[in-house]
């Protein structure tokens, strides 16, 4: 269509989620299906969190509130960095978006011009090259490969910089694979970028409190606090306190930035919702019991989806440090042909067949930019669990 604007054209929908919405429509028409797709928390948001927010709009806390974010909520994300990270920030280099996404955005708008590259290890969060794209950058993909744990090595880091590079986008735990670095591994890595100060760290902390021990959790800018004055540190309470739909995300960094940042959101959005700000504040300053039940939960199921899908024909499961994905590899299952007769030719076609035979929903690892794998989100109840891994295995072994 003419009248839409060239940037579109480079820009693909979400896969994620666009599989989600097919798994609800085959849902609402009665098919038996699993969703495994979609990333976020089964768990109710804790009751102290949702009494604030009840409190907050009883107080008639229901006014627009600075661009990007009230005082009390940037003092609590400044607390939580020192607590948790050992970091200081002060409120002016806090910025709170609806979303972490909407901070990784406003970020990329506010400093990429024509020309500009942002290096993304793959596997990647499938919206990190296409808010490159619409920023006007180049996305520069660098497969982290299985063999390394999907992890990024710095030597593949140290080849991928050139004079262009602005930013490099850095996911620990990761989406979709799970990998976590330990801080060893984050010092190869940081040492590289001491080498090339011009370019600047865009650090995804989001799975920050779902990692499992004894993998032990660190942000880049603890390990190499050098790097403090080019790294934009996003987090966020979605994953953390079971709060996705309360759309509250916040980064840290330079006052230069979170102020070009501001400047890019006082233009869209302006404010994320006051009463959900009230809710973070909560969830940042107030008992954190939660997080130590849900991970203990979640990391319970890992265990079991690994079992389950390395016991499926054709599937090696590598167990992640974190976050709530497991990333298996179906090479063994590439070539054969399902009892219709259809060939498995790559991770788009499994997942495509998988859905249509057995009901289960997942998400093809060509979204995450690394095949042939796919993406188990194990954010739903051990018996789902069990009931999809059982399909899976029925369904892999089904393979001719």
């Amino acid at each position: 269509m003419a009248f839409l604007a060239d940037t579109l054209a480079r820009v693909k929908p979400s896969p994620t989620i666009a599989i989600s919405a097919m798994a609800a429509e085959l849902k609402a028409a009665g098919k038996d299906i699993i969703a495994l797709s979609a990333g976020e928390p089964d768990f109710d948001t804790p009751d102290n969190i949702k009494a604030a927010a009840k409190a907050a709009i009883d107080a008639g806390k229901t006014k627009y509130t600075a661009p990007d974010g009230m005082p009390e909520l940037k003092q609590a994300i400044c607390a939580k960095f020192k607590r948790e990270n050992g970091i200081d920030y002060t409120p002016a280099q806090v910025s709170v978006g609806t979303g972490a996404k909407q901070v990784l955005y406003n970020a990329l708008i506010a400093t990429l011009n024509p020309g500009d590259e942002v290096v993304i290890p793959a596997p990647y969060w499938v919206s990190y090259p296409d808010m490159v794209l619409l920023g006007g950058g180049t996305p520069v993909i660098v497969e982290a490969r299985p063999e390394n744990s999907f992890k990024l090595a710095p030597e593949q880091l140290e080849a991928a910089i050139t004079p262009r590079t602005k930013w490099l986008i850095f996911n620990s735990p990761s989406n979709p694979s799970g990998a976590g670095y330990s801080k060893d591994q984050l010092k190869g890595l940081t040492e590289v970028l001491m080498r090339h100060p011009q370019v600047w760290l865009m650090t995804d902390d989001i799975y920050e409190h779902v990692s499992y021990p004894p993998f032990e959790f660190c942000t880049p800018v603890e390990v190499e606090p050098g790097l403090i004055d080019r790294t934009l540190t996003v987090n966020g309470v979605s994953k953390a306190y079971a709060m996705t739909g309360w759309r509250i995300g916040y980064g840290a960094g330079p006052v230069e930035l979170i102020a070009a940042m501001r400047k890019v959101q006082s233009q869209s959005t302006s404010n994320p919702c006051s009463i959900s700000q009230w809710a973070a504040v909560e969830a940042l300053n107030g008992p954190q019991d939660y997080i130590a039940v849900s991970r203990a939960a979640f990391q319970r199921r890992r265990d079991l989806v690994v079992s389950m899908l390395n016991q499926a024909n054709g599937l090696q499961c590598q167990t992640p440090e974190g976050a709530f994905y497991v990333y298996p590899s179906i090479k063994d299952c590439i070539g054969k042909a399902t009892p219709g007769g259809t060939v498995i030719a790559d991770d788009e076609v499994f997942c495509t067949e998988l859905l249509e035979a057995e009901g289960v929903a997942a998400v093809f690892g060509a979204a995450f930019g690394l095949s042939p794998n796919f993406r188990v989100s194990y954010a739903t109840s051990d018996a789902l669990l069990e009931q999809a891994c059982q399909r899976i295995q029925r369904f892999c072994g089904s393979l001719r």
